[in-house]
């Protein structure tokens, strides 16, 4: 999923998150006007995405550390989820 808005781009992951779990608050609570709850799940969506991204791109980088018989690291290889 593209990130189009580029305030959601610049959030880390936390923040994303803390933005996508306060959309959800206020979806939940019902209060919202229709027009007002379209826009918020729209924003959601985008926020999840980039949450997502920022997730596979994390575990896109760890690497499992392989030891040799004596217990040694001899290296890493990428890790496999």
């Amino acid at each position: 999923m593209s990130e189009t808005d580029p305030d959601i781009a610049a959030l880390s992951f936390e923040e994303a998150l803390r933005a996508l779990e306060e959309i959800v608050r206020k979806l939940e609570s019902g209060e919202v006007p229709l027009d007002a709850t379209i826009d918020l799940y729209e924003r959601g969506e985008k926020l999840r995405g980039h949450c997502q991204a920022r997730l596979d791109a994390a575990q896109a980088r760890i690497e499992r550390v392989v030891t040799g018989a004596a217990g040694e690291a001899t290296g890493t290889q990428p890790f496999d989820a």
